[in-house]
């Protein structure tokens, strides 16, 4: 999942950032709305964070201009919205909520609350109930809120990062996945594009799929990408 953080308090972002990277996120962070919109119109993101107070402007603009559809980005204006500010007066939340704000949370905040209600804002996802928060193709099982992977009854103890290729696969099971693709939705911006960094992870994320001599589920589609066997 790749998150964009627009927050200008540079104390913060550097408590904030690693938490949500340790928790699976690919994080970009933006300082100011000049930024934030730059970053909307080029990149794909699952989750906005978005400040209010903000050196060029006031963060309730970003978003009435997300959910207007003004940003003509790849996330669209269904992007899930989470308003993390110091204003915490009920004027102020109720019109977070009315400019098109998933969630509002107030400053100062434990880390453990961001992180829940990012996971429950993600739950909310039309194509399937909102209590799932499970990924299954064949025999393989993936749990995202629990962080877990089975294929069959073996549990697998996967990094971060694969992790997030297993499940970027999961979700596109069947489809040819370009590196390119992997690097930007399961790293962030400051990944190297020119390391081996992607091949690397599907390597080592094969090798404890199939830890016990089964069938391969990742399969190489030479100079395309990678693809996880539908009959996995």
């Amino acid at each position: 999942m790749r998150l964009l953080l627009v927050e200008d308090e540079a104390d913060l972002v550097e408590t904030v950032r690693p938490s949500l990277v340790r928790d699976g996120y690919a994080v970009d962070v933006a300082p100011d709305l000049g930024e934030a919109s730059d970053k909307l119109r080029v990149n794909a993101y699952d989750l906005l964070v978005l400040d209010l107070s903000l050196p060029d402007g006031d963060g309730f603009d970003l978003c009435r201009s997300v959910r207007g559809g003004e940003l003509d980005g790849p996330s669209g204006p269904e992007l899930r919205i989470l308003m993390l500010t110091a204003r915490a007066g009920l004027r102020d939340r109720v019109r977070g909520l009315d400019e098109g704000a998933d969630d509002y949370l107030v400053k100062p905040f434990s880390l453990a609350e961001l992180l829940a209600r990012l996971r429950a804002l993600l739950r909310r996802d039309s194509a399937q109930p909102p209590a799932s928060t499970t990924l299954r193709v064949g025999e393989l099982r993936l749990d995202t809120a629990r962080h877990e992977v089975f294929r069959g009854e073996r549990a697998l103890r996967l990094t971060r990062k694969e992790f997030g290729v297993l499940e970027y696969l999961m979700a596109r099971s069947g489809l040819v996945v370009h590196a390119r693709e992997l690097q930007r939705e399961v790293w962030d911006e400051h990944a190297d594009p020119f390391t081996e960094t992607v091949r690397v992870t599907v390597g080592n994320l094969r090798r404890k799929l199939n830890g016990n001599g089964e069938p391969p589920l990742v399969e190489t589609i030479p100079g395309k990408g990678y693809r996880l066997r539908v009959g996995a």
